[in-house]
């Protein structure tokens, strides 16, 4: 069955991925894909009866991947996925260098978004307790690379 691009929720044109592409890019596998689908931790539109991720999903399953292999367990990840998804919204509105660099850092219960190293620096020096860190930019980067992936747009509309 066809499905227009306002039942996937997707701009016409906008990037999507599929699983395979996602699992291939965050070095995990389809079942831990799957897993966090229904888990409600990262829900992917649905397309043809497969999962097809925005960019923005796809961030968010590297860094789940990320936090995960530095030991961070998911039930802690989960809120701050929640608190990430609304730091990068709020972000987003804001103009920042291209050539930036934003991090993030966390402790397990909180996170931080910082640009510049000496910010990254000052929080790790004053952590009371172990430090989580994941370079957001390098992770769009890899999602934006020639290396990712081979990468599909959304289905469009045919009127004809």
């Amino acid at each position: 069955m066809f499905r227009s691009q306002g039942e996937l929720g997707l701009p016409v044109g906008e990037p999507v991925f599929t699983s395979t592409e996602v699992a291939r890019l965050a070095g995990i596998t389809l079942r831990q894909l799957q897993w966090w689908d229904e888990r409600k931790v990262v829900s992917p539109a649905k397309e043809d009866h497969r999962r097809v991720y925005k960019v923005q999903q796809v961030l968010e399953v590297l860094t789940i991947s990320r936090l995960r292999q530095k030991g961070l367990p998911l039930q802690k990840i989960r809120p701050l996925l929640r608190r990430l998804r609304r730091e990068l919204t709020q972000r987003a509105s804001r103009a920042t260098p291209a050539d930036s660099k934003l991090w993030l850092s966390t402790d397990g219960t909180s996170i931080c978004l910082a640009e510049q190293p000496d910010e990254i620096l000052a929080q790790l020096a004053e952590a009371p307790r172990a430090m989580y860190l994941v370079c957001l930019s390098e992770q769009i980067d890899r999602i934006a690379s020639a290396k990712a992936p081979r990468r599909r747009l959304a289905k469009q509309l045919r009127l004809f």
